[in-house]
């Protein structure tokens, strides 16, 4: 009932191969190569290509993957015992050749394989044949419940005081003092004031009556004083309402220009393209040519401090002093055997804990550890390398290789590829509301026109109040910063707009024929901002992505957000393919990374995201000014994730 099974190293030598089938396999290993074993997402128990689910086990000591691959469709429970099986069985015949690296030895193992195979069938049969028993009640855990656990002792618990009067009170009294002294003070916690006269032997002791009485009246006091107060400041002040004066509010021609309620004042590009400039704008000019920069960061800063100080050794935990300085140090330090799961568990458990403060959504976390255990189990470690020093070197290289996308965007690059197939280069910008569409865009208008290329910005979110404008003033300021004088009197950035209300995919197709006319050589979509959860508006995401078959989809996303981030990209990727009648439908070519310079050190988002979808992260934005757009830095990332 298996399709395929194979035996390979880590260095990419086949040792040993089984054809159910005369299908080739080729495709469906090097996606699990691709996708799974140089993503570091060895931590999923299986993986499906086409119609086939392979399932996989690692051989951290000798660098082995021994792979299988069946129909999806097919419910095989044998399949772990037959890799486990398999497994034991290729490591004892051959152990002398994969010690000594004789990868291209001659490896019979056909008449082995058919065997385990037999009884891997043989116990699936048997177990698929046994109906499930149900748990006895030994077994539960509720049996382990004692009569004794769940009595509870009110002798042990201690009645609430409050107050040093009532303690003082409390103290040299009889036993049948102190329990009607605590049912007066639980009475006077309850608020009832007048009622907190103590009861002794039957006698009221004014003392205390007399003294909550005057805290009472110098807190009645207190708060008429306050109220004569407001009264009399009210008085005395005008009761017209006067308008609030901001700072820096500007004079009355800032207010005359920022009235739009004429149209034709609405309508003109050219107008008050000067009060945009001065001394900090124009050194904006300049700066943005040629690749964006990436972040930087200080690799002198201390890191996070090693798991072995803070994590409990078990000898410590049980009480154990077998051994004390020197000898003790060099009997864990010495590499005299591999790693077992349980040995990187506690140290497992802190990264897990320290990823998930940074940020990082639970259950990527989660299944990152599970990729470094699973890339660790068995290994054998050197002579004086520590077990915690081990896990942490392999979580930061396993996050370096995450963040490294597996494909290299070079937007110039496409766009004098478009420009020379004399089409416009297009992208699309889609997210949730609020994340930083528009302000990113016009961040990446400004880093294309310094590298001399003429944008159309298409305002497609026709739903938001105020998109249009937004659009309109960037594209003002933009081409304040570059005029058209400088550039033979054509407008480096131009707006094409139909208003609100419209349908958003037909006005981008408008805008690309517009800019394949015109000349342009980038057109820059933007989108309304849509919940991912919002059917009607993905659907019409998905039509607007299908019609116009942009170059580059764009998902944009805050770097504020945790597991929301995760919730967001799978549901927006699952929209464009369910509403898409494509055979191969466009989804997420990228991530634009917004309000970065926001969060500290906690960039976790950048993993949850990258994490998902496996799409490079484009853009990131780290400020308000048209220069802040940066290229992600790997490294910079998980230096500042694992302080």
């Amino acid at each position: 009932m298996l399709d395929f099974f194979t035996i390979f190293s880590k260095s990419g030598i086949v040792l040993w191969c089984f054809h159910g089938t005369s299908h080739f396999f080729t495709s469906s290993v090097n996606a699990l190569i691709q996708s799974v074993l140089l993503q570091e997402r060895s931590g999923m128990p299986s993986f499906e290509h086409g119609g086939l689910t392979l399932q996989y086990k690692l051989d951290n000591e000798f660098e082995l993957v021994f792979v299988v691959a069946y129909q999806k469709i097919l419910q095989l429970s044998y399949i772990d015992k037959f890799l486990d099986d398999v497994h034991r069985e290729f490591r004892d015949k051959f152990k002398e050749d994969l010690e000594n690296s004789q990868f291209f030895s001659n490896f019979e193992f056909g008449n082995e394989f058919e065997k385990i195979l037999a009884s891997a069938e043989e116990y699936g049969r048997i177990v698929m044949s046994q109906p499930r028993k149900m748990r006895t009640f030994e077994e539960s855990l509720k049996s382990k419940k004692t009569v004794a656990s769940m009595i509870e002792n009110k002798k042990e618990q201690k009645p609430p005081t409050k107050g040093k009067e009532n303690k003082d009170l409390l103290k040299g009294k009889s036993d049948k003092d102190k329990t009607t002294l605590e049912t007066c003070v639980t009475a006077a916690q309850n608020g009832f004031a007048e009622k907190n006269s103590i009861v002794l032997n039957g006698e009221v002791d004014t003392d205390i009556i007399i003294k909550n009485r005057q805290k009472m009246f110098h807190k009645m006091q207190g708060k008429q004083k306050k109220s004569d107060k407001i009264k009399g400041s009210s008085s005395k002040e005008n009761k017209t309402k006067k308008p609030r004066v901001w700072d820096n509010s500007g004079t009355c021609r800032d207010t005359q220009f920022l009235d739009f309620s004429e149209k034709p004042k609405f309508r003109q590009e050219g107008t008050g393209s000067e009060d945009y400039l001065n001394e900090e704008t124009r050194a904006w000019v300049g700066q943005m040519k040629g690749d964006i920069k990436g972040m930087e960061y200080s690799e002198s800063e201390d890191e996070l401090s090693e798991a072995e100080e803070t994590v409990p050794s078990k000898s410590k935990q049980n009480g154990n002093k077998k051994g004390f300085g020197m000898f003790n140090m060099f009997r864990g330090l010495v590499g005299s055997k591999s790693i077992s799961h349980k040995d990187m568990e506690p140290i497992l458990d802190k990264l897990r804990d320290h990823m998930i403060a940074k940020n990082v959504a639970t259950d990527i976390a989660g299944k990152l550890c599970e990729s470094v255990a699973s890339r660790l189990e068995g290994k054998v470690l050197g002579t004086f390398t520590g077990v915690a020093s081990t896990v942490k070197a392999t979580l930061v290289d396993a996050l370096v290789q995450l963040l490294s996308p597996r494909r290299r965007v070079d937007i110039l690059r496409d766009v004098m590829e478009a420009k020379q197939q004399q089409r416009p280069y297009v992208m699309v910008f889609c997210g949730v509301n609020g994340v930083g569409k528009s302000t990113n865009l016009a961040k990446i208008s400004f880093w294309l026109v310094e590298n001399n290329f003429k944008v159309l910005i298409a305002a497609c979110d026709t739903f938001r109040a105020g998109a249009v404008e937004q659009l309109r003033t960037h594209s003002r300021c933009l081409n304040a910063l570059h005029p058209p004088e400088k550039h033979g009197g054509y407008p480096v950035v131009q707006l094409y707009e139909k208003g609100y209300g419209k349908d958003a995919a037909g006005i981008a197709m408008e805008a690309i024929n517009y800019a394949r006319d015109c000349k342009m050589d980038v057109v820059l979509v933007d989108t309304a901002g849509r919940m991912q959860d919002n059917e009607p508006l993905m659907r019409a995401l998905a039509k607007l992505i299908k019609v116009n078959s942009p170059d580059l989809v764009l998902f944009v996303g805050e770097a504020l957000v945790g597991n929301e981030a995760v919730d967001q990209l799978v549901k927006f990727n699952q929209a464009l393919a369910d509403h898409s009648s494509q055979e191969k439908p466009h989804l997420i070519d990228g991530i634009v990374l917004t309000k970065f310079d926001t969060i500290d050190d906690k960039v976790g988002a950048a993993i949850s995201m990258t994490y998902i979808t496996g799409q490079p992260i484009v853009f990131v934005g780290t400020g308000q000014t048209y220069t802040d757009l940066k290229n992600l830095n790997a490294k910079a990332v998980v230096h500042a994730l694992m302080k």
